[in-house]
């Protein structure tokens, strides 16, 4: 027995649900390539030594021609190497960034509807579509590069040490303090990194929740008001985008400064040796051309992948910062229950809650508590009571939208669940209406639903004559110059278009509507949920008397009330 879940696939999965784990496997390799690409300069570097030091005393073209073809192999080889690294971090690091979104959405999937605590959809949306990308350069450039920055300068120091042991203390003492700046600096780029990430996030959210609202803003005269707020968020995040900015610029400038003065000081010391000035800091009596040419070539490869580093360091604090984000959206809260990994049986719509109570926090009251009720197949059932009496958190755990805490919600013997709920039609008290055709939104592009079906819908929610007068003009994006009534009607017609749906849920079909379109919903509701079990929350008397039994609520207790 296991636990039934949406996998990353969107697809149905048991057992524990994933956790965004971070696989560096092929960005390991890709390091290690780009490593062996630098570390080739070393023997380019010797090589080139030896053919300065042959002409200089006095060697022709012969003496240095193979020496110049080793030069140009090794040179083809490390940009061989060098881009096929690059290449395999770029493919490592969206792989990982594509498994990370995908982990993302099937954590906001799992969330449960009612969860007060979800993201916005607009911050989700920065989130996984814009915030994320950044997640690509860290993965690709950083971590190669830092990779780089711990073995190629160990290396070299390796080979400059045998040569001249004051170079190589120039070196050693040079090294440490590009790190222990770039880590006091990189504190500072991460924490305002977050707060520019947050920053963004929240301004898209605001954004769309303020378009959704828009002819409320209007309606009450708080567009000047909203256009303030809007321009002191974007100045905000204008603000915290030059703070990183100038933090990225500070780290490079601190890199290059102390990269500088060690190039600087092997160059004096190498300088002076060859003049004759400086006779110690070499193993033997001093350095030659080709000693000294060696160890001078190798200085600046010595602080070029801590440079490279340098370069790559704000992309370390905006990648980690995307990461916590896109990982903070697995955050706990309300989940939709699982399911057993059981057989399924027959579907014929009993529904029974026992002792079932639900909480949407540990602060707040209990929506229900202790609730019981037997609903028998193909029963009509109203739940009647004033707001906040749990009408619609009933509805929501029959829909399988969350867990109760206490007692169980079954269906046909079933726990309830998103798995179940394939066989439940809801109808909302604000259906979602989308951008396009009223076909469009009937079928909602589910397989299997036909012209025909849509067109039995349309009558069913006498629809007819509102699917002719938008033959050529689609429908509003969230339902603009849609009627609360014809948006029930959609709802409904959408229920229709189920063949397997063997329950419906309707959370007050009939609230904020006149008498005659409210009649006609119920009509038309009725029509729906013939042969299937329907259950109403509602606060309509008309309503509920037109159900086969009614159960009266009210926010200290529930009792059920045969009528």
């Amino acid at each position: 027995m296991g636990s039934a879940y949406l996998d990353a696939n969107g697809k149905q999965a048991f057992g524990k649900p994933e956790k965004p784990v971070p696989r560096h496997g092929g960005l390991r390799k890709a390091a290690a390539v780009q490593t062996l690409a630098s570390l080739l300069w070393i023997p380019q570097a010797a090589i080139l030594a030896i053919a300065v030091g042959r002409i200089a005393d006095g060697g022709g073209f012969n003496d240095i021609f193979w020496l110049a073809v080793c030069i140009a192999l090794l040179g083809l080889a490390k940009s061989c190497l060098e881009a096929a690294g690059g290449r395999m971090a770029f493919r490592a690091a969206r792989a990982e960034l594509t498994a990370r979104r995908k982990l993302a959405i099937a954590a906001l999937a799992r969330r449960s509807p009612i969860d007060s605590t979800r993201p916005s959809s607009g911050e989700a949306a920065s989130i996984i579509g814009e915030q994320a990308e950044m997640i690509a350069p860290y993965l690709s450039r950083f971590q190669p590069a830092r990779f780089k920055a711990s073995a190629v300068p160990s290396v070299i120091l390796a080979c400059v040490f045998p040569i001249s042991w004051i170079a190589a203390l120039i070196l050693l003492f040079a090294m440490p303090l590009i790190p222990v700046f770039m880590a006091l600096i990189g504190w500072r780029a991460q924490a305002a990194s977050e707060k520019q990430l947050a920053a963004t996030g929240g301004l898209n959210g605001f954004l769309l929740d303020r378009l959704r609202g828009m002819a409320t803003i209007r309606s009450l005269g708080a567009v000047d008001a909203t256009a303030t707020r809007l321009r002191a968020d974007a100045e905000s995040l204008k603000a915290r985008t030059m703070a990183v900015l100038k933090i990225a610029f500070l780290s490079s400038a601190v890199l290059e400064l102390f990269a500088a003065l060690g190039v600087a000081l092997v160059a004096v010391y190498v300088g002076f040796s060859l003049l004759g000035e400086i006779r110690f800091g070499a193993w033997t009596s001093g350095l030659d051309l080709t000693s000294g040419l060696f160890v001078l070539l190798l200085a600046p490869a010595f602080f070029e992948p801590l440079r490279e580093l340098s370069a790559v360091w704000h992309d370390r604090a905006a990648g980690e910062a995307a990461i916590n984000a896109i990982d903070g959206l697995s955050a706990d809260g309300l989940q939709l229950p699982v399911a057993a990994d059981s057989p399924a049986n027959e579907t014929a719509g009993a529904i029974r809650l026992e002792n079932a109570g639900f909480h949407y926090s540990k602060e707040s009251n209990a929506a229900i508590d202790d609730f019981n009720l037997s609903i028998h197949p193909g029963e009509h059932v109203a739940l009647l009571g004033a707001s906040g009496s749990g009408k619609s958190t009933l509805l929501a755990l029959i829909a399988g939208h969350a867990a109760c805490e206490t007692g169980s919600v079954t269906i046909d013997g079933q726990p309830a669940n998103p798995c179940v709920a394939t066989g439940i039609a809801w109808i909302g008290q604000k259906p979602h209406i989308f951008a396009g055709t009223v076909a469009g939104n009937i079928s909602l592009g589910r397989p299997g639903v036909s012209t025909q079906a849509v067109a039995q819908a349309l009558d069913l929610a006498k629809l007819r004559r509102f699917a002719r007068s938008h033959t050529r003009r689609p429908l509003g994006d969230s339902g603009i110059g849609v009627s609360g009534g014809e948006a029930l009607r959609l709802a409904i017609a959408r229920a229709a278009c189920n063949p397997e749906a063997f329950i419906v849920l309707a959370d007050e079909p009939t609230a904020h509507l006149d008498t005659e379109t409210a009649n006609e919903i119920t009509e038309s509701l009725l029509a729906l949920a013939k042969g299937r079990t329907l259950v109403v929350a509602t606060h309509d008397p008309r309503l509920a008397a037109r159900m086969d039994r009614t159960i009266v609520l009210d926010p200290e207790s529930a009792r059920e009330a045969a009528e």
